[in-house]
């Protein structure tokens, strides 16, 4: 019964190695955040200053003066959103390339389940665990807000931006899902997601330093993501609905592309 129902099925053949990453990236996530008040010693603010702002810009720590402008930087700006990139590509890729080279996608289908509907299915649990790492280091920085003195940043804000971030994390789980659902291939899926989540990086916070550039950052998720400063003014519909129809295309184009293509067995 269980195969028949591929979203229970991927649920519960990823726990472990999914849950893993959601408590990794939660730790990460909290540590960073806690660091906050040895941010604002004379000695750090100073040492801040000295670094140039070509470099600061790069690692996207554009504004450490505030609770939500450190939160911005040092937690949701660099490190965070780069694991939960890898995070979504590795699931992504995994969940139909992976299994198909793995040879135990075919006994999947082999049961009375429609490809479309299975593929569909398997990256709803992706979206799942995604969405389980968005709301675990909600939980976990909400806790910490009084202990590391950001109650600043409200609760509400800090849910819009890990509501960023989870769809942020979807966007580039869905584009390595389209290119394995595509190419039975979790090489290239992996490559292709990789390539994207550096370029989008280098779009956002590097190339715009040229400024015959600039126009390079509308174009990535990065600044989908990141634009209209959700830890101040909340969910930012525009960044939302970018990285949703992102994510939305490469989902379906994949998942059509895989119900044409022969599987390998």
């Amino acid at each position: 019964m269980l195969l028949s129902d591929p979203f229970t099925k991927a649920l519960r053949d990823t726990s472990r190695s999914m849950l893993t990453w959601a408590v990794a990236i939660t730790a990460v996530g909290t540590m960073y955040a806690s660091f906050w008040p040895t941010m604002q010693s004379p000695e750090m603010i100073e040492a801040m200053a000295a670094y140039p702002e070509g470099m600061l810009e790069a690692f996207n720590f554009s504004d450490v003066t505030s609770p939500a402008g450190y939160l911005g930087s040092a937690v949701f700006g660099l490190l965070i959103p780069l694991l939960v990139a890898v995070f979504g590509i590795t699931a992504g890729a995994r969940s139909i390339a992976g299994d198909e080279e793995a040879g135990s996608l075919d006994l999947l289908l082999a049961h009375p389940v429609g490809r479309a509907k299975a593929a569909l299915q398997r990256f709803a649990a992706v979206a799942v665990w995604l969405a389980l790492t968005g709301a675990l280091l909600w939980l976990a920085l909400v806790a910490i807000r009084g202990p590391a003195e950001f109650t600043a940043v409200g609760v509400g804000d800090l849910a819009a931006m890990s509501l960023h971030l989870v769809l942020f994390g979807m966007a580039f789980a869905a584009l390595a899902y389209g290119v394995g659902a595509a190419t039975g291939s979790r090489a290239t899926a992996l490559g292709v997601g990789a390539v994207v989540a550096v370029l989008g990086y280098l779009a956002n916070a590097v190339l715009p330093q040229v400024e015959a550039l600039a126009w390079t950052r509308d174009i990535s998720p990065f600044h989908w993501y990141l634009a209209g400063d959700p830890l101040v003014d909340g969910v930012q519909m525009s960044g939302v609905l970018l990285l949703v129809g992102f994510a939305a295309v490469l989902v379906s184009a994949g998942t059509w592309r895989f119900t044409q293509r022969d599987i390998a067995v």
